[in-house]
């Protein structure tokens, strides 16, 4: 069980709510479909590192800042003698390694995950040292994606090959550590200084009236969704058949436009339209009062 889960970030969910209700152009639906699939993959290596038994602390998803800096860390494991830092990259296809730079079979030149490896254990190593923990850092790029291959790789390299993820984590898994309290004050202290929304968000501008209204699907985000049963009580998707509650996908669709207009007041007529009219304004109302405290009255209505 990781001390630290990964959640999606704030950039992602809007991103994904902006390729639903409007054409992204190919640049932002581009790299939409990137961050999406290095979120995939690490959510791939967090399903193998937690089946780790031995006494250790994980820590996902890390947005860090020392000396003015931020820095991003996929992966880190505490044990009492060690810190693993891990680099997760879900590239696949065919790669090659030549002088230093990694790159794709078309001979284009990507970024070289230990470039941003090398820079996030420096900043860490810099981070420990302010917070008054020493202890060596060992620091991995894992290449997660059974599609991947990279020709001419390096032997001296920190490289983690697909076949050789289960493999590292069996040997992880063998390492004596007995954790103290000091362990726990440093994953706690890490936590707190987690930055929750990254100052370096990627959004293409979006108006309200541009976007499509409507609640779509929790599985294949369509909008055929239909509304069965007494007082409207299951939606289902007629794309892929997937069933929720209807409080459920109403509550799914405050919280998205929350995230799209943080600083617009959420009232019954407003997400009325946003969930396209789907469910009775009374529904809606039922929902916000259950849900959100009641600010004002009569017609000034609106939910905090």
């Amino acid at each position: 069980m990781p001390y630290k889960s990964r959640t999606e970030s704030n950039e992602l969910l809007i991103l994904k709510a902006l390729n639903a209700r409007m054409t992204l152009s190919d640049k932002d639906k581009g790299y939409y479909f990137n961050l999406k699939k290095g979120y995939d993959g690490e959510l791939l290596f967090d399903s193998l590192t937690e089946k780790l038994d031995c006494e250790c602390l994980i820590l996902n998803d890390l947005l860090l800042k020392v000396n003015n800096t931020v820095f991003q860390i996929d992966s880190l494991i505490i044990f009492s003698e060690v810190i693993h830092l891990f680099e997760v990259k879900n590239y696949d296809g065919d790669y090659f390694y030549e002088q230093e730079r990694l790159y794709s079979r078309s001979k284009s030149e990507i970024n070289n995950p230990l470039t941003q490896l090398s820079r996030s254990e420096s900043l860490l190593r810099q981070l420990l040292q302010k917070l008054g923990f020493k202890i060596p850092i060992h620091s991995s790029v894992v290449f997660i994606n059974p599609e991947f291959t990279l020709y001419q790789a390096p032997l001296d390299k920190p490289f983690i090959f697909p076949t050789q993820v289960s493999r590292f984590l069996i040997n992880l898994n063998t390492t004596t550590s007995k954790l103290d309290r000091k362990h726990k004050m440093l994953a706690d202290r890490l936590i707190s200084l987690h930055i929750k929304d990254s100052p370096f968000k990627q959004l293409p501008a979006y108006d309200y009236d541009q976007l499509k209204k409507g609640t779509t699907c929790a599985k294949c985000s369509s909008f055929s969704i239909t509304v069965e049963g007494r007082g409207n009580r299951t939606c289902i998707c007629e794309e892929c058949g997937y069933e929720e509650l209807v409080d459920a996908a109403v509550m799914r669709s405050v919280d998205e436009f929350k995230l799209l207009y943080p600083n617009k007041k959420i009232t019954t007529n407003v997400i009325h339209e946003w969930c396209g009219m789907m469910v009775s304004k009374k529904v809606i109302k039922r929902i916000l009062d259950n849900n959100f405290k009641i600010v004002g009255v009569h017609q000034w209505v609106y939910y905090e």
